[in-house]
Parts: C-alpha cells; sequence; structure tokens
C-alpha cells in the first residue's frame, strides 16, 4: 500500500517587503507579494526523501489560503510533490490558529494520509504550535521539532535537538511530525520540475465540502485577536561615539543609559 505524506505549507507575505495592516488589523496582503514560507521547504524536502526511500509512495501538499496560495502549491510541486489541495474560501479570512487547524484537519481527513508533515512555525505568525494542535484535532501521536526523520515499518522516527541535549524520538503511524531548519537544506525545482507542476493536479476546496461552517473560522470564530496595531517609528540619527581616549568609556555610559547593561 502506498505511503501517503501530507505536507501542510503556508503562503506568507514576503519578510523583506513593506507589510501594513488592513482596517479590520489583518495583514493586507494585496500591499505585498507572498510565496511559500521558507520554513515549510524543508518538510517538503524531508517528505521528498521519506518518499524516494520508500517503495511506493504519494506527497500531497496542502494549504488553506486566498486564491495567490496557489503559487505555494506550485512552488511544492515543481520541488517534487505528487498532487496539491487548496482551500479557499472567503469566510477563512481572519482565521487564527485554532480555526485553520479545523480546516487542515478536516482536510488531512478527506485525502487520507498516513503522517502529516509539517515546518516548525510560520514565518508570518512564528507560533510554531500548529502542528500539536493538528495532532489533537486528529488524534494521533505528534513528532514535533525534528532536525532528523525516518519512516521504516510503520513507525517515525527522528532527532530532536534541544540546548543542551538531544532526543531520539519514534512514534506509531499515523502522525503529526514537524521538522526544523536543521533537518536539511531544501533541493531547488529544476526547469523540468517548473514544467512538470503546470500539469500536476491541483484541487480545490471549500468550506462546505469540509463540513465547517461559517462562525468557526474567520474572525467571528477566532479565538485570539488584535486590539490595536501602529506603525514602527521611523528610524533616527544615531548616536556618535568619538574614539579620543575615553570611547569605551562613553560607549559604556551610552549603553548603561538605555539600560542595554
Amino acid at each position: 500500500m502506498s505511503l501517503r505524506i501530507v505536507v501542510c505549507v503556508k503562503y506568507v507575505p514576503d519578510a523583506t517587503g513593506d507589510r501594513h495592516f488592513a482596517d479590520d488589523l489583518t495583514v493586507d496582503r494585496d500591499d505585498v507579494d507572498g510565496l511559500l514560507s521558507e520554513l515549510d521547504e524543508y518538510a517538503v524536502e524531508q517528505a521528498l526523501q521519506i518518499a524516494e526511500e520508500a517503495d511506493d509512495a504519494e506527497v500531497t501538499v496542502l494549504t488553506v489560503g486566498p486564491e495567490d496560495a496557489k503559487d505555494a502549491l506550485r512552488k511544492a510541486l515543481s520541488m517534487g510533490a505528487d498532487k496539491a489541495v487548496h482551500v479557499e474560501d472567503d469566510d477563512l479570512h481572519g482565521t487564527d490558529v485554532m480555526g485553520t487547524s479545523l480546516v487542515l484537519a478536516k482536510a488531512i481527513e478527506k485525502v487520507g494520509y498516513d503522517v502529516v508533515i509539517a515546518g516548525m512555525a510560520s514565518t508570518d505568525g512564528t507560533m510554531g504550535v500548529l502542528p500539536a494542535i493538528l495532532a489533537e484535532r486528529l488524534g494521533v501521536p505528534q513528532v514535533t521539532l525534528l532536525s532528523e526523520v525516518s519512516i521504516e515499518d510503520g513507525v517515525v522516527k527522528g532527532r530532536r535537538d534541544g540546548d543542551t541535549a538531544s532526543e531520539q524520538l519514534e512514534a506509531s503511524l499515523p502522525a503529526v511530525v514537524s521538522v526544523t531548519d536543521q533537518s536539511g537544506e531544501a533541493r531547488y525545482p529544476s526547469f523540468k520540475g517548473i514544467m512538470a507542476a503546470k500539469k500536476k493536479p491541483v484541487e480545490s476546496l471549500e468550506l462546505d465540502d469540509l463540513d465547517i461552517d461559517a462562525d468557526e473560522v474567520g474572525l467571528a470564530g477566532a479565538w485570539t485577536a488584535v486590539d490595536s496595531a501602529a506603525e514602527r517609528p521611523a528610524r533616527t540619527a544615531g548616536t556618535i561615539v568619538k574614539d579620543e581616549g575615553e570611547g569605551g568609556k562613553q560607549l559604556a555610559e551610552y549603553l548603561a543609559s538605555q539600560k542595554f547593561i
């Protein structure tokens, strides 16, 4: 039986762009380009490596997002994933991590899976909790923050590196896995892969397809809320310390006055 790998990916605003909040205090995505979250590229890479080691495997990439989120899916498909699923619905606007995890769980169950792989966090929200919440919703084990991962005989194994020690973890499938940016550099899509991605299937789903009510997601169904937001103050001219024999002392005094030391 084919090993069914589902990779959760996210379409995020380009961190190098000029990002702003919209009037409803959600990120204004119209003013900035988007792309596949860099941390999710590591998840795609590990999924592809696992598939290459397996006798028979299929990699599906899944995202929840607006129309432009298909760009993130195409990037993953050009890397080598087999097919994609895009959940898009106007009622998803403003959905937080709780709502997103619900949508992903329903979509994953609809698609079918043996292992779900995600990045360690998104590069916009950076919460890092979605894989754990997803595992809870699916009712399966979670093996998170892995810098090394493999699957053999229905068991996923991996190494989690901490500040002072490394742990060897394992869980029986089905399971949810997340990988860190230390798991291995993601491959660059080849021209052949880019062309092949254009012919790979991308299934579109809406909330009705997943039996999810609109009030369970979106701003109305969010468990979290942004109360206010303000533009970052413009950078001011710095303080120049001229070293005429007392530079070190002046620098220390300035740092102390700013409570940096």
